[in-house]
């Protein structure tokens, strides 16, 4: 699966972390020098982790950083060659067969054309492969898990060359091979003839520092006490046994719900009616509420927990 890559677009790993800052994206220096070397090497991107940590956002922020389109292809149980690649316009092709026999064309030249690009549908394998663009396009495959194996080898074969065939036109390849960011939240093991063709990164929760850092980077209005209130009262919910647990997407709707409601601390009232901003699922509110919701707000309120007594910690 490894191209070579059409330029460098990063000169430095310390640039890599300042685009992404630039688009409120905190990347740590492992996940800078992951994406750094994608590029440079032409090597696929698997991201692999919690649901809600942001591995899709990567994809989103280097489309963004590099001036790429991005093209997402969002993988599901089921998914086959035709709704990732190309299908052809049937509708269309069955238009023009009208129209050809009603313009009295010769019998032996009707339908002849049916089978030519124009016809041709392009679902996002094809349109990454066949983009026109100076700058190669960012390929999502998202949550790839969620696919079946089948699909999965048809997906390591068509990415090993960047190219198709496609019987009524001839093999298409790919001019400027597209960035490839894979992600998977490990509903099952993907095959390690896939992970191996990858750069492989884990995306874990953040720690409570980073966290605040995160939140207060895509939420700047969001006063440092709050911050660190919202963050630790998320750190303690990981650590409890839920059917989901929340990640950073919840962290920051959650403090944009709490801004809405012009708060500026923490309470039982408020955490207590924003729950839905938190947790999906209704036997993991109730079982928050059961653990005890009020003494979970406290302990998120405890000043020893509280980023503004030592800023300097958070930059």
């Amino acid at each position: 699966m490894t191209a070579t890559p059409a330029s460098r677009h990063f000169q430095s790993i310390d640039e890599v972390q300042s685009r992404f800052a630039e688009r409120g994206y905190v990347a740590d220096r492992m996940l800078a020098t992951t994406m750094f070397l994608a590029t440079s090497l032409g090597k696929p991107v698997f991201l692999e982790g919690e649901p809600g940590v942001g591995k899709t956002e990567i994809a989103k922020v280097m489309a963004e950083v590099l001036g790429a389109e991005l093209i997402r292809l969002q993988c599901y149980e089921g998914l086959d060659s035709s709704a990732a690649l190309y299908e052809w316009n049937y509708t269309r092709q069955m238009l023009e067969l009208r129209l050809q026999e009603a313009r009295s064309v010769q019998r032996e030249q009707i339908g002849r054309n049916l089978f030519a690009e124009e016809f041709l549908l392009q679902r996002p394998l094809l349109k990454a492969i066949r983009s026109g663009s100076t700058v190669p396009p960012v390929l999502l495959i998202d949550e790839v898990d969620r696919s079946d194996e089948e699909f999965e080898a048809f997906l390591l074969e068509v990415l090993s060359d960047f190219q198709i065939t496609i019987p009524e036109i001839g093999t298409l390849r790919a001019e400027r091979p597209p960035l490839v960011v894979l992600t998977s939240n490990r509903t099952r093991e993907v095959h390690d003839a896939l992970k191996r063709r990858c750069l492989y990164y884990w995306i874990d929760y953040p720690s409570f520092e980073k966290e605040v850092k995160i939140l207060r980077t895509r939420l700047p209005q969001v006063e440092l006490r709050l911050a660190g209130q919202v963050c630790r009262f998320m750190e303690l919910l990981r650590q409890q046994e839920f059917y989901k647990k929340p990640g950073i997407a919840e962290t920051i709707d959650w403090a944009r719900a709490l801004l809405a409601l012009g708060l500026t601390e923490l309470d039982t009232e408020a955490t207590n009616a924003t729950l839905g901003c938190i947790l999906k699922y209704k036997g993991d509110i109730e079982k928050l509420r059961q653990l005890g919701l009020d003494g979970i707000v406290t302990m998120a309120l405890m000043p020893g927990h509280d980023p503004s007594a030592a800023p300097a910690a958070f930059g």
